[in-house]
Order: structure tokens, then C-alpha cells, then sequence
């Protein structure tokens, strides 16, 4: 990798199917408030109208379509590859002189500029958590890229400290990496009468969201649970609901009302490397349930109350008992909304920034 360079004009690789798309938005509007231009760079499906019409809406901020395959579907490492040339190609046509890259495995050998990663997730850490056992051919060789990627980028970020640790167990990388949790603008409080549901939100059909439990508790529960969120993904993983009630794929304002509505936000996850939802319904001041998992205990540790991840009679008695307790309701969604102002992005604009300044740290120890 080159060494620093004048933080003038970045490149942002991002995707717009979930939080890399929030995280990614958020991170190039702070940074040209900052004063640099930025381009936004989607690959895998294009975005949709109302992200379309997001980045237009911000200065000094261009979206562009690829058309490049999704990292995380690439059907092999020649695929993979040729997004990562394609996305360095893209950046000294638009004179950038830094990227930000949403995943290790696009930092290949080509880059001529600085280059971050935001290691949002991978499917080796995704396969560990959620599946175990020996990873399949396709994870193995994607776990090489990643682990090619981790060690040429000039700067690895994680958004936890908990993903952090995860990824040194899965490759045993001994290099620095950077802690900078994600961030998103103020949003105002919640409404002050919330109705009587339970409200979870995300990849429906990533098993890593763990959505079936919630599925089975809503079998004994008196209060409705609804799921907003897609049901089926681009990888062919697919969810259907016996018992929750689910919200269609909601766009962001009209999620973001539904949180403020909601008497109660869970968020069972497996595998959850930060979780963007869980911040947006905290900003709203929804009282948060949360599986009990290293991420969630780091961010929300006292804020939230925490379940063993599969126990679906936990999760109903859990629910149900918050529900009826109006005042612990009102106690804990104030508790998440103070803890939901200490992730800003100032703070992750900032500190993502001055990474971008500074001279690669590639290969340090950790």
C-alpha cells in the first residue's frame, strides 16, 4: 500500500442491502461536512430510490453504480478479485486519493492509493458463530482473501472490540486493529404513548439474525411481535414466519417511526459484529432486548436486558414480563437512548479521519 496521503477525495466501497449502506452514508457525509468530496461506490445490487435520492441530497457527496459483484456472493476468487481491481481502477478515475473499503478481502495487491477497511463482518467469523464445524470450500477460499486483504490494508477497523476479538481467533492476524464504533446522526425520541407490540428488524432471512426464536416465542406470548425486514436475500436464504407478524421492507423513515412506536425492540442475534437496527431503535428511546452475545453485553451492557440467544421460553417470559411492567419499560428505554448518544458520527467520522491521515500501520502487532 502507499503511505499517507492529503485527505482531499474518498472513495467509499459500500453495498446497499443492510448497516453497511447506513455506516457508509453516514460516514461520507460527515467527511465531507469535513470538506473532502466523496464517492460512494456500490456494488452488488443497486441501490434503491430512496438511497439513490439520500446521496444525492448530501454535498460533496456522488453515488456509483458498478454493477461489480457483491464480495460476500462472488462465486470464486477470480470474481472477487476483479471487483477489487475494478473499485482501484474507479478510484484513480475519479482522482481519489484514499479508499475506504467495506470488506478485507477488496484490499488485493492492486491499490496506488491509502487504503481503510472496515471489516463490517465475514463469513468465516459469520460460519463460526452461526454454523461451526468445518467451513465449507466456498468460506475457505473467501477466508483467504480476507486474510490477504487484513494484512496489505494501511488500517483494519472493526466496530466492537467483541468483532475485533473475533476476528484474531478466526486468523490469527498480528496486526493492530482499530476499535471505532459505528455512528449515526441524533434522532429525536419516540412518541410518548408506544403501542403494544414487540418490534425486531433486520436481514429476516440471515440466520445470524436468529429471527426463527422469536418465531417460536411468539407462540406462547399475549403480546404480537412484528419483524420488519426482507425475508428473502440475495444468496437464496429465505425466512417465513409461522407466528410473527411481519412489517413489509420498510424505508428507513418509516422504520425509523415504527421504533418509535414500538413498546419494546429485541434483537435476538447469533452473530452481530455491531448491530445498526439495535441503534436506531435505542436513538428513538425503545427499550431494548437483546441476546445475550459478547457485541451486546460491550455496547449495551446496563442498558438492556440480555436472553440466552435459543431459549424461546426465555425470550417469551422475558417480553411478556416487560411488557406489563409500564415503568421498567420507561426506566430502560431512557437507559438506551442515554447509551445510544455515546455512539455518534462525529465520534466515527473523526476518528475514521484521522486514520486516513495517518501513515499505514499494515502488519504491526497487535
Amino acid at each position: 500500500m502507499a503511505g499517507a496521503a492529503p485527505l482531499s477525495h474518498v472513495l467509499i466501497s459500500t453495498d446497499a442491502i443492510g448497516g453497511v449502506w447506513s455506516y457508509s452514508v453516514a460516514l461520507a457525509a460527515g467527511l465531507a461536512a469535513g470538506g473532502r468530496q466523496c464517492t460512494l461506490a456500490v456494488v452488488g445490487p443497486p441501490a434503491q430510490p430512496h438511497q439513490v435520492k439520500a446521496v444525492a441530497e448530501l454535498p460533496g457527496c456522488r453515488l456509483v453504480e458498478t454493477g461489480l459483484a457483491l464480495d460476500w456472493l462472488a462465486p470464486d476468487r477470480d470474481t472477487l478479485d476483479a471487483t477489487a481491481e475494478a473499485l482501484s481502477t474507479l478510484t484513480a478515475r475519479f482522482g481519489a486519493t484514499t479508499a475506504h473499503l467495506h470488506a478485507p478481502c477488496l484490499a488485493g495487491p492492486g491499490w496506488s492509493v491509502p487504503v481503510v477497511v472496515t471489516a463490517h463482518s465475514c463469513m468465516a467469523t459469520w460460519w463460526d458463530t452461526v454454523r461451526g464445524g468445518p467451513r465449507p470450500d466456498g468460506f475457505a477460499w473467501h477466508a483467504a482473501a480476507t486474510l490477504d486483504g487484513l494484512q496489505r490494508a494501511g488500517h483494519v477497523v472493526a466496530p466492537s472490540q467483541a468483532f475485533a476479538d473475533a476476528l484474531h481467533r478466526a486468523y490469527a492476524i498480528g496486526r493492530t486493529v482499530d476499535v471505532i464504533h459505528n455512528g449515526l446522526p441524533g434522532a429525536p425520541a419516540g412518541e410518548k404513548g408506544r403501542e403494544n407490540f414487540v418490534l425486531t428488524a433486520g436481514r429476516l432471512w440471515d440466520a445470524g439474525k436468529n429471527i426463527a426464536v422469536l418465531d417460536q416465542a411468539a407462540a406462547t406470548m399475549t403480546a404480537p411481535i412484528r419483524a420488519a425486514g426482507p425475508l428473502a436475500g440475495p444468496d437464496g436464504g429465505a425466512f417465513t414466519p409461522s407466528r410473527l407478524a411481519p412489517a413489509e421492507d420498510l424505508p428507513p423513515a418509516a422504520l425509523r417511526a415504527m421504533m418509535a412506536r414500538a413498546a419494546i425492540f429485541a434483537a435476538p442475534s447469533l452473530y452481530e459484529p455491531f448491530g445498526l437496527c439495535v441503534l436506531e431503535a435505542a436513538q428513538t428511546g425503545a427499550p431494548l432486548v437483546l441476546a445475550d452475545i459478547p457485541t451486546f453485553r460491550e455496547l449495551w451492557g446496563g442498558a438492556a436486558l440480555f436472553v440466552p440467544p435459543c431459549d424461546a421460553a426465555a425470550w417469551a417470559r422475558t417480553l411478556d414480563a416487560l411488557m406489563a411492567d409500564p415503568a421498567a419499560r420507561a426506566e430502560l428505554g431512557a437507559a438506551a437512548r442515554t447509551r445510544a448518544a455515546c455512539f455518534t458520527q462525529d465520534a466515527m467520522v473523526q476518528a475514521t479521519a484521522a486514520l486516513h491521515a495517518a501513515p499505514a500501520r499494515s502488519r504491526q502487532a497487535a
